[in-house]
């Protein structure tokens, strides 16, 4: 399971419950990256650096990259030494990292920056930081960055947790029966841009032009509000005496003209 969670880039979101924590899963993941060789990038919010790098041996550890915002998020200790900026800037930094190859980014966890930040602010940041506004083939398969986020997904309503479910490449619901956790995993279809333009009238079954004979037709059309010859010359020009206000009425084809009451069949 973990091959196929690490096969592609993009935010692979981790939603677990308060019966079913996901932090082991994040570090799993995390320890697979890392053996793999890949740049590990680990955003501690919600725990020590000590705890959430306990059980890693020292192979492991030594390939993390701790970005601690722990023991300090608002950088009140050591101003501009720790983390500067707060949680936004530290997301941001992990994005100005040096460096080729594949890398891996664990968050723990969306659901503390989701406390501390806009939920537009934070799904803008993590749309820039997984790429994925680039398309397949613009990123080598050997660059691709990949985001780990563990979201207590208890914690938040269905607005913020429909907006990172749009973003995810990959969604894992931790869950289970009789004490058995078990995983649901949602793969995303990848958002391809299109690459040429796309005639829409191709397949129409009507024409939508019109030939040289059916534009003079209608050209030529006297429409049922046009006002004839005689009605302009007499608006533009009046007689003497004549009165400023008419009523010009021009028969229809189908005008019933009878001259009859009516309502005579109406016993009134």
């Amino acid at each position: 399971m973990l091959e196929s969670l690490l096969a592609l880039g993009g935010l692979v979101l981790l939603r677990d419950s308060v019966e079913w924590e996901g932090r082991s899963l994040l570090k799993a993941l995390v320890k697979k990256s890392a053996l793999c060789g890949e740049q590990v990038h680990v955003l501690g919010c919600e725990v020590s650096e000590e705890e959430f790098r306990e059980g890693f041996d020292s192979s492991i550890n030594s390939r993390l990259v701790y970005h601690d915002l722990f023991r300090d998020p608002l950088s009140w200790s050591k101003p501009g030494k720790v983390l500067p900026g707060g949680p936004l800037e530290a997301l941001k930094a992990l994005d100005k990292r040096t460096g080729s190859g594949p890398v891996t980014i664990a968050l723990d966890s969306l659901s503390w920056l989701l406390h501390h930040l806009p939920c537009p602010t934070l799904c803008q940041t993590l749309h820039a930081l997984s790429h994925q506004d680039s398309c397949p083939g613009d990123t080598p398969p050997g660059e691709q960055v990949r985001v780990l986020g563990l979201l207590h997904e208890e914690l938040h309503g269905l607005g913020p947790l429909g907006a990172l479910s749009s973003l995810a490449q990959t969604e894992v619901t931790l869950s289970g029966t009789m004490g058995q956790a078990s995983a649901h995993i949602l793969y995303q279809r990848p958002r391809q841009r299109p690459t040429h333009q796309v005639d829409p009238t191709t397949h129409l079954t009507f024409n939508l032009h019109l030939s040289k004979k059916e534009r003079e037709a209608k050209d030529n059309l006297t429409l049922p509000f046009q006002f004839s010859s005689e009605k302009q010359q007499a608006l533009l020009r009046p007689g003497l005496g004549q009165a400023t206000s008419h009523i010009f009425y021009e028969p229809d084809a189908y005008d019933d003209l009878d001259q009859e009451d009516p309502d005579d069949d109406l016993d009134v």
